[in-house]
């Protein structure tokens, strides 16, 4: 396929002199970020990143050495980020969610030299110290204190706040990212110097249109590629400001830094809009008027979700599909054209197609299995041969995801590859099922998966999060299996309604199908 890569990049390259040292004299008293009431100008972020990459070279910190950032969204993930990307150092942008078990997975893998820890989780990474023998720095940020606990602050004041990038190349390796770990344990994609600015120059580009004039605000954690992303890198690159949230995450907290701090494209997930759609609208008190655009992804975008947010408030949902892999969006609707329902047509700069078990392409309509091709992908997973070779066939990547594509060219879900069941001897797709349910007024979430009957047969079983006021009963059921038969083919309903309190979840809002099936 061969993608342009944009920029054509210099022989020796790193990525923080396009996200940091390009604003240098050129932007200093613009606001880079906005974080709990505090601004940062880009001369004090260009400043603190050069002292942070200072402090972990004068640690012992060197070339491709990793740093596990265990950080809340504050301005010291982004310090510690770019810190050690100057110096050539990998960072490991790090679920802050974590178990003690996977935590110590990531800091072995990796063989992370050094943490950088937000003071409230700082206790996660000394509760698992003993077990990462490599471990031999562990920072904190803010003023908590612990024995044997390096401050973050005062490192930052004892270094100069001039660096140099270390001579590195487009294809040196720049950072990693793990993936959610929905199922075992996660893994490490390495991805190179180029991967954030063609993300930047294609989908930032293309389908964000982001100027020095833009505030992103992402409900979406940094940690994860999306907010990573929708965070740093799209509006760094172009000089425009960011609005971080370390709390965890409310309707009013984020209708309120809404009305605050006037960002102009919004994103989060779609676990969110649904929570931000069951705010009451009597009374409602928040001005939203700043925002031009709002962007989902992590998972797909129910119709129902799309269309009550746009009778709701008059703006389009973008909703587009990623992956940790390919470092954000490939696939998105574009403005103006949204397509509820659809994870919209292929981002410029990248390729998609969809192909049968044996990798051959299928034609419109037809459901199989989503590869894409683009210059952002991960290079190859750390440590793990078999995943890297099933996972990277050549130029294309295997989502794992099941699409089918339509007349017109937009792509729509279907589900994972693990999750499609095989019903009456026809293929249904929860993502189907699911939406057909989020139709229904009294429904807030949901998750299908299968289950078997009496007679060992695998039918749909649908986990069901009901909306404030709406109270569970045999009644309630079957007109929700009633309702599904009236929308979809009927033999896709399901057959067992559980509901439920709350639905488990990844950290990044994803609904793990896998914990649904163990109660099934």
């Amino acid at each position: 396929m061969g993608a342009v890569r944009l920029p054509e990049l210099p022989a020796r390259y790193n990525a923080a002199e396009t996200f940091i040292d390009a604003h240098r004299g050129v932007r200093d008293e613009r606001v880079a970020i906005r974080c709990q009431g505090r601004s940062v100008t880009y001369a004090e972020l260009c400043a603190n990143v050069d002292r942070c990459g200072n402090a972990l070279r004068e640690l012992g910190v060197g070339i491709e050495q990793r740093v596990v950032i265990l950080c809340l969204d504050t301005p010291e993930f982004v310090y510690a980020f770019f810190g050690a990307i100057k110096i050539g150092a990998i960072p490991v942008p790090t679920n802050t969610l974590l178990t003690p078990r996977d935590l110590t997975y990531i800091l072995n893998d990796s063989r992370a030299v050094a943490v950088i820890a937000s003071g409230p989780l700082v206790q996660k990474v000394l509760d698992v110290r003993r077990d990462a023998p490599r471990l031999r720095h562990v920072i904190a940020s803010g003023p908590e204190r612990a024995p044997d606990v390096l401050s973050l602050d005062q490192l930052l004041a004892a270094s100069d706040d001039e660096l140099s990038p270390v001579d590195t190349t487009p294809d040196d390796a720049c950072m990693w990212m793990y993936s959610s770990g929905t199922t075992g344990f996660p893994k490490g994609a390495v991805h190179l110097q180029h991967d954030m600015i063609y993300a930047c120059d294609t989908y930032g580009a293309a389908v964000l249109g982001t100027t020095e004039n833009d505030r992103h605000f992402t409900v979406s954690p940094l940690f994860h590629s999306y907010g990573l992303g929708n965070g740093v890198f799209f509006p760094l690159r172009v000089g425009a400001s960011t609005v971080y949230k370390p709390e965890r995450s409310t309707p009013d907290l984020v209708y309120g830094l809404i009305a605050q701090e006037r960002p102009t494209i919004f994103f989060t997930a779609p676990t969110f809009y649904a929570a931000l759609l069951a705010y009451p609208e009597a009374d409602f008190k928040y001005d939203l008027s700043s925002v031009r655009a709002c962007v989902s992804a992590g998972e797909a975008l129910p119709k129902a979700l799309f269309d009550q947010w746009k009778r709701r408030f008059g703006m389009e949902i973008l909703d587009g599909i990623g992956a940790t892999e390919m470092m954000h969006i490939f696939i998105s609707n574009f403005p103006g054209k949204a397509r509820g329902g659809t994870s919209g047509t292929p981002v410029r700069g990248y390729v998609s197609k969809i192909v049968d078990d044996d990798g051959k392409e299928l034609g419109p309509g037809e459901t199989g299995n989503l590869w894409v091709s683009g210059d952002s992908c991960a290079a190859y997973y750390w440590n793990k041969h078999d995943k890297t070779k099933a996972a990277f066939k050549g130029e294309w990547y295997v989502t794992g995801d099941k699409y089918h594509l339509d007349a017109d060219g937009y792509y729509t879900y279907e589900g994972r590859s693990d999750d499609m069941l095989k019903v009456s001897g026809q293929w249904v797709s929860p993502a189907e099922v699911e939406a057909a349910l989020m139709e229904h007024p009294a429904v807030l979430e949901c998750g299908v998966v299968g289950a078997k009957d009496k007679d060992d047969l695998v039918k749909p079983r649908a986990f069901v999060l009901l909306k404030n006021g709406r109270q569970p009963s045999d009644e309630l059921a079957e007109e929700l299996k009633a309702f599904v038969k009236g929308r979809i083919t009927p033999y896709k309903y399901p057959r067992w309604i559980e509901f439920v309190a709350e639905l488990p979840k990844t950290a990044t809002g994803k609904i793990q199908r896998f914990k649904l099936r163990e109660r099934a």
